[in-house]
């Protein structure tokens, strides 16, 4: 989606006191009193429940001595990552609202905008050529702009800018001049031209990674690097490393439980990778982002592990003993070898196709979100598949064969999908 008109540029940064800034006026700020309480009351719903599951947290972690034990504590706490989050971006607000600041500075150039509380917030970079009609604007009551009280406005693009609280028109004035005479511009009047409202606007990294990224820009991206192909070194190397557990079947002794959990292992090291994605593609974004991802995707994986050694390791007749985690840790001991090769292998596809090949730079923080279930669950269909085929037919080496091929064969196409271009892609969709 291309978005039409100028828009500002956006960045977290500090406010420091040693900035040297040609103009800078730090305006009035309004609190929201009505606001602060109800913010103050909503948060304070939201952290008794955290600081309560924190406890039973704390409590688990203290005696987790076996596998039902460790789940919970690993359950509860990936829920209590994802519930921090509301009651942090809360009272991140809350203090905003109490003690947040405003300020504009003006440099030859530009004008910058700060919202933050001391020393740290949200930076906003305007282009003083492509300002319009600055002035004092008095908004009605019951709007959503009515906490300013009487500000300044003005026009960017087909967009408005604001800043200020309780100002009087000669103040607007004096700011006005101020910024014309810092910048070297004339803030202009009238109407926009054509460039401000048509003109296409290549969105900043905050908005870039929350999805607005414009169509030729992606296309680019995609377009930057051959297609990855069977014979392309990720693919290859993530078929010796899928080949790992054939070898483990012949010549370890590994059963189809061993190979389950290799491949619920796997999962687990797609999601380290998705959420180093995650902090690639959103920078700062990503302290919002990655909890939320890992709270839903770390519960997840607790509660399948458990459901899966209980169901494929211990077996229905281990189902009324404990676990002791130090036949857990044997297990993945064992595995080591494949999970090193798999570790490796996601790895080497992360620098050299994710890095390496910008394929960043279509991504958005929505869409790699969700990215790693589609893989994940038609992986696990395969796995169950493989699981009831062992019980009817026992567990031998050709079933798990059977299950590994299987498994092969969705990843390496899974795997060219995600990396391939379009043309590559319909033809694995439809190869006739």
């Amino acid at each position: 989606m291309i978005r039409k008109g100028i828009r500002p540029r956006f960045r977290l940064g500090f406010d420091l006191p040693g900035q040297q800034n040609r103009f800078r006026r730090e305006l009035p700020f309004k609190r929201a009193w009505v606001a602060i309480i109800i913010l103050a009351v909503f948060d304070l719903v939201f952290l008794i429940p955290a600081i309560m599951t924190f406890q039973q947290a704390v409590e688990l972690w203290t005696k987790p001595d076996d596998l039902f034990n460790l789940v919970a504590a690993l359950f509860i706490t990936f829920w209590l990552v994802g519930w921090s989050v509301a009651p942090l971006l809360m009272t991140a607000i809350l203090a905003f609202l109490l003690f947040g600041r405003e300020v504009i500075t003006a440099n030859p150039g530009r004008v910058d905008q700060f919202f933050g509380v001391p020393f740290f917030g949200l930076w906003l970079q305007y282009d003083p050529a492509k300002m319009r009609n600055l002035r004092l604007e008095i908004p009605p009551k019951k709007s959503g702009k009515s906490w300013r009280g009487p500000h300044a406005a003005f026009d960017y693009g087909a967009n408005t800018g604001e800043f200020g609280s309780n100002l009087s028109e000669a103040e607007v004035a004096r700011i006005k001049n101020q910024i014309e005479m810092t910048t070297g511009t004339t803030i202009r009047s009238g109407d926009a031209t054509v460039a401000d409202l048509q003109g296409d606007w290549a969105p900043d990294k905050l908005t870039s990674a929350l999805g607005d990224r414009p169509r030729e820009a992606v296309t680019l991206a995609k377009s930057e690097a051959a297609p990855v192909t069977l014979a392309s070194p990720s693919s290859l190397i993530l078929i010796i490393a899928n080949l790992v557990p054939v070898a483990g079947a012949v010549f370890w002794n590994w059963d189809l439980g061993h190979v389950l959990v290799l491949y619920w292992a796997e999962s687990a090291i797609i999601g380290f990778y998705n959420l180093c994605k995650i902090i690639v593609i959103g920078k700062y974004l990503a302290i919002l982002a990655g909890p939320f991802f890992l709270a839903h995707f770390g519960a997840f994986m607790a509660v399948h592990f458990l459901f899966l050694y209980t169901i494929f390791i211990k077996g229905p007749e281990g189902w009324n003993s404990g676990t002791e985690l130090g036949d857990v840790t044997k297990m993945f001991m064992a595995l080591a070898p494949a999970l090193i090769a798999l570790f490796l292998s996601h790895g080497y596809s992360f620098l050299v196709n994710f890095l390496g090949r910008k394929e960043h730079a279509s991504r958005t923080i929505q869409t790699q979100m969700s990215e790693p279930y589609g893989r994940i669950i038609f992986m696990h269909l395969v796995l169950i598949f493989g699981g009831g085929l062992a019980l009817v037919l026992g567990d031998t080496v050709p079933v798990l064969l059977l299950v590994i091929a299987l498994k092969v064969v969705f990843d390496i196409r899974a795997h060219l999908k995600e990396h391939s271009g379009r043309r590559a892609q319909e033809f694995l969709e439809n190869p006739g």
